[in-house]
Formats: structure tokens, sequence, C-alpha cells
């Protein structure tokens, strides 16, 4: 039976659960607000320059967006096995898993490396129409490309080590590199000592050599004791059964990451096209909604792992209340959201410099925003968490093509171009999907069909 004051009770009292949760969250929640930070700083130090550089930078990462969006689903196979496998406590297979997601996530990142680095001005003319944005944008993506080929292979050893009991190092290795890249963001963009100013491409510097730095760290922490390493023949070695077992519940993910990483993309795109001024308050807008999401990413993670090693172990009752528990806080920290936004408006618009015209549209997509955080924090929490721990990855699939594909996409199109809404109504639209699949999810949580142990 669900009672939501039984739930409530259990959060407050559960000392067990609140350690764990909290073991899991504050890392990823740590590792999601720091990578949060460097799209905030590349905006705010890139804002110094011009409004025309942060627009066309924050334009351009939509590439990588793209790439991360993919990545993500290919991880997500490590994510959902490896932690239900890690609470079975089988430790071989966890290497293959490890090797399997490697070698998918370097196949990725060289695609995304060949066109970034040879085709710059197409990708950006995706998003863009405006010349002087083209050419900025794609001047960073030449030199950001080198960073793109190494993401993949990171992102899987990072996966591995949160599901595997070094959530904390995970969270070490993403902050260090999220505070390099920071560091050399100052000294590259403005230029530093004997450092001349690159601008734009001092931004896309940092963020390579940062990622270099994060995928050494990440192979030699995998030769520490406890830690999930990879042996040569997990790289080669084609275990079936597992590949299968892994693509089974990776593919539906991957499909919903694009569905959702290109609806998402189209929406930046759309606003791009609308203008500068309103390109510059999306970027504005995009960045406190990352900053936000970083604590409900954190929940969604650390749920995904704590309910997965659970069931992994055949605990399918505790993995239940787990759950339920897990929902609950979605809707809290959502609401929570909302009043953060509410409140910070005004410090906002007086921090960022922005033209008089984009002062308002930022205004009125964070009025819109704070509405937005509350079906976000919901979908995310329960379906990148709950659903995923138990391989229930088809629903966000099906739900992406009704809610973002069949009615927001289609409304935001239509109404920037065939029936030239303002700015901030076209951008509700945009927000139309998350808010309106929250009846949805609750509805097939409580079917639970994510209530399985997937281990052979």
């Amino acid at each position: 039976m669900f009672s939501i004051m039984t739930i409530l009770r259990e959060l407050r009292t559960d000392r067990v659960f609140q350690k764990k949760l909290a073991g899991l969250t504050i890392p990823i929640t740590l590792q999601s607000l720091m990578l949060a930070l460097v799209a905030a700083a590349d905006a705010l130090m890139l804002g110094r320059l011009g409004q025309a550089p942060m627009a066309a930078v924050s334009l351009a990462t939509q590439i990588q967006f793209v790439q991360n969006m993919i990545l993500f689903g290919v991880v997500s196979g490590t994510g959902i096995l490896g932690a239900q496998y890690w609470g079975k406590r089988d430790i071989p297979v966890l290497g293959r898993i490890l090797g399997s997601s490697v070698r998918e996530a370097f196949l990725v990142s060289v695609i995304f490396f060949i066109f970034c680095r040879w085709c710059p001005e197409r990708l950006m003319k995706l998003f863009a129409s405006d010349p002087e944005l083209i050419a900025i944008g794609a001047d960073y993506l030449r030199v950001a490309a080198w960073s793109y080929l190494l993401t993949g292979v990171s992102q899987s050893y990072l996966a591995m080590m949160r599901v595997s009991g070094q959530a904390t190092r995970a969270a070490w290795i993403s902050s260090g590199a999220v505070v390099l890249n920071i560091v050399l963001n100052t000294v590259f963009i403005f230029g530093f000592l004997l450092v001349p100013a690159l601008g734009v491409r001092g931004a896309a510097l940092a963020t390579v050599l940062a990622r270099v730095i994060e995928l050494f760290w990440c192979i030699g922490s995998s030769y520490q004791k406890d830690f999930i390493r990879i042996k040569t023949r997990d790289l080669v070695r084609f275990d079936w059964p597992l590949i299968a077992d892994f693509w089974r519940y990776a593919a539906p993910v991957m499909a919903s990451c694009l569905l959702w990483g290109i609806g998402f993309t189209a929406y930046t795109a759309l606003m791009g096209h609308m203008g500068q001024d309103a390109a510059a308050a999306n970027a504005v807008a995009a960045v406190v909604r990352d900053l936000l999401c970083c604590l409900c990413n954190g929940i969604g993670g650390a749920a995904a792992v704590l309910i997965g090693n659970e069931l992994g172990a055949g605990k399918l009752e505790l993995s239940r209340r787990y759950g339920q528990r897990s929902l609950v806080l979605s809707f809290i920290i959502g609401f929570g959201c909302t009043v953060l936004i509410l409140a910070g408006i005004p410090l906002l618009t007086a921090v960022v410099k922005l033209t008089p015209q984009a002062q308002e549209y930022l205004k009125g997509m964070l009025v819109i925003l704070s509405i937005y955080m509350i079906g976000r924090c919901v979908c995310t929490v329960v379906i990148n968490g709950i659903f995923s721990a138990g391989g229930d990855t088809y629903f966000d699939m099906y739900s992406l093509t009704v809610c973002m594909w069949g009615i927001a996409l289609p409304c935001a199109f239509l109404g920037a171009f065939y029936f030239h809404w303002p700015v901030l109504v076209v951008y509700g639209c945009t927000c139309l999907d998350e808010v309106g699949k929250v009846p949805w999810v609750v509805w097939h949580f409580f079917k639970y069909k994510w209530v399985k142990n997937l281990t052979r």
C-alpha cells in the first residue's frame, strides 16, 4: 500500500536508507554540478567578450550535447547491468561489461570527432543562420573536437565507478577535471603571463586539456585495489550473451537519448534562429536549468544504483519501497527548484550582461522554467533512476515520441515559423513535454514493471 505520509515518515526515520542515498547522491550531484559549472563558466567568461561569442559557443556545444546523449545510452548498459551484478558481487562479469562499454563508446566518439574537426561550418548551420555565430562556433568546434574523441572512454570508466562502490572517486575525478577546465578557461580566454588571449579558441583548448587529464586519472584509478579494471581480453573478447543483455537495456536508452537529445537540440536551434537576443537569453536560462538539474540528476543516479543493487541481490520488496521514497523525493526537489528560480530572478538579471530585449526574454524564460523544473525533476528521478534500475527502459522512448515529438516540437516549430508567436510563447512550447509527462510517468510507476532482477 502506498501512503505519502508513511513514505515521508520513512524518509525521516530510516537511517540506513538515508546513509546509502546520501553516500551516492552527494558525489553524483557534485559530479553533475561540476559539469554544469563548466557551461556556466564558459557563458560568464565568454559573456565578458560579448553577446555573440557566448551565444555562438552555447550553440556549438549542442554538438557535444548530442554526443553525450548517445554516450549516455551506451554507458547506461554499464549502469543498469553493473549495478545489479555489483549487488550480486560478480566481479569478472563487471570487467567484461566495462570492456564492452569502452569499445562502443570510443567508436561513437570517433564519429563525432571527424565531423566536428572537418565539417564544423555545416554543423553550425543546423543551429544558427547568423554568419557571425556560425564563424565563431566553427572556430570553437575545430579545437574542441579533440576533447570529443576522449569523452566516451572516460564516461565508461566513471559509470562503472559509480555503480561499484567508487562513486566518491568518480566525483573527485569529474570535479578535478572541471576545476582545471575553469582555471584554464581563465588563462586561455583572457591571457595570463606569457599565454596570449585566445578568446573562443581558448575555451575549447581548456576543455581538451581537462579531458586528457580526466582520462588518464580514470585509467590510473582503475589499477588501484577494489576498482574494476579492463583486461586486454575484455576489449577484444565478444561475450555474446552478455553483449545481448547489454544492448537489450542500452539500446532503448540510446534511442530515448537520441529522441531527447535531438529534440532538445532542435529547441536550441529554434531559439538560435529567432535572433541573437533570444539565443543569448536561452543560453543563460539553459545554464540555470542545468545547474538546478544537478540535484535531481544526483537523486536519479543514486536511486538507479541503490535500487539496482537491491534488485540484483534479490531483495524485490525492499527495492519497491526504495522506489516509492525516491518518487516522493522527486516532487519535493521539483517544488524546491520552483521557489529557488523565482527568488533568484532579480539577482541573475542584474549580474548577466545582456541587451534590454534579451533581459526581458530572460525574465520570462525563468518564470516558465520554474514550472518546467517540477516535471523535469520527477521525470529524471523516476525514468532515469527507478525505471532504469530494473531494466524498464522502453517507457522513456514511448513517452518522448508522444510528448516531445508529437506535441512539444510541432507546437514550437509551428509557433516560430508559421504562426510567428512571440519568443516567450515559443519557449513555453519547448517546455511542454516534461510537465505533460508527469501523470503518465506516475501511472507507469505504479505498474511496478521495473521491479526485476536482471542478472543471469
